[in-house]
């Protein structure tokens, strides 16, 4: 059997990392966050994501990734905003595009 090697789910994207990446990723995801926001109508825009704070330590002495994995995808959950007409959710910039069909 292969094990996979441990991953975690960005907070603000939701895409999964390495444990070693995931501290060069989030800076970045966080600055292109802020530039998308930015060009956003104000009705559209919101508020800066938070790092969900899990601290959960196992028996061995080792973060639960699976609990840090659950509350960083239900974070990236809650950056999709529901359309007004038809009730899915999407990103803001894809309900802008939704909106139009």
């Amino acid at each position: 059997m292969i094990r996979r090697p441990p991953t975690i789910i960005c907070y603000i994207c939701g895409r999964e990392y390495g444990t070693k990446s995931i501290a060069i990723h989030e800076p970045q995801c966080l600055k292109k966050w802020h530039n998308e926001n930015n060009l956003l109508p104000k009705e559209l825009r919101r508020s800066e994501p938070k790092k969900p704070e899990v601290r959960t330590i196992t028996a061995k002495g080792f973060y639960d990734l699976d609990a840090l994995n659950e509350a960083a995808w239900t974070s990236a959950l809650s950056q999709l905003v529901p359309c007004n007409i038809c009730g899915r959710t999407f990103l803001p910039d894809r309900l802008i595009v939704h909106q139009r069909s």
